[in-house]
């Protein structure tokens, strides 16, 4: 089955603590999130969310996504796909790193599925990179 990544990473000077309050209040993410303009759910292992995103020229997707991992102030995660197991499958994952002078964010996503064959995943970089500036913006307290 193709397998592919999208990786992101963008530096804030803000506090890891300060970085996953903006990231975790899951409530306030329809107010600065250009990217996913609706999530509901609880950061519990195991708990589905629900997700509306917004990719840049295509049609707004909504999923179902498992919280896969939550490691507070370090990590969060959840597995979503499309439809049914194997068509085209995510793991999204948020890490933060303390850097001098505040936080390094390390946003990514693994795919896999069949989809994969005529779908160019890189597609959605600008939006990861749109919502990694907006996330920025706020924890910085410029938004």
């Amino acid at each position: 089955m193709p397998t592919a990544h999208l990786t992101t990473e963008i530096d804030i000077a803000a506090p890891p603590a300060r970085v996953w309050d903006v990231l975790t209040d899951l409530a306030a993410w329809p107010r600065w999130n250009p990217f996913i303009r609706q999530i509901e759910g609880s950061l519990i292992v195991g708990t589905k969310l629900t997700t509306r995103m917004h990719p840049t020229g295509g049609r707004p997707m909504t999923f179902r996504p498992v919280v896969t991992e939550v490691t507070p102030g370090v990590a969060f995660a959840w597995r979503g796909r499309l439809m049914v197991p194997g068509l085209f499958d995510g793991l999204h994952r948020f890490r933060l790193e303390a850097i001098p002078g505040g936080t390094r964010l390390h946003h990514s996503e693994s795919f896999n599925g069949i989809l994969l064959y005529t779908m160019d995943v890189a597609r959605f970089r600008p939006d990861f990179d749109a919502m990694n500036r907006a996330l920025q913006a706020v924890a910085e307290g410029r938004a």
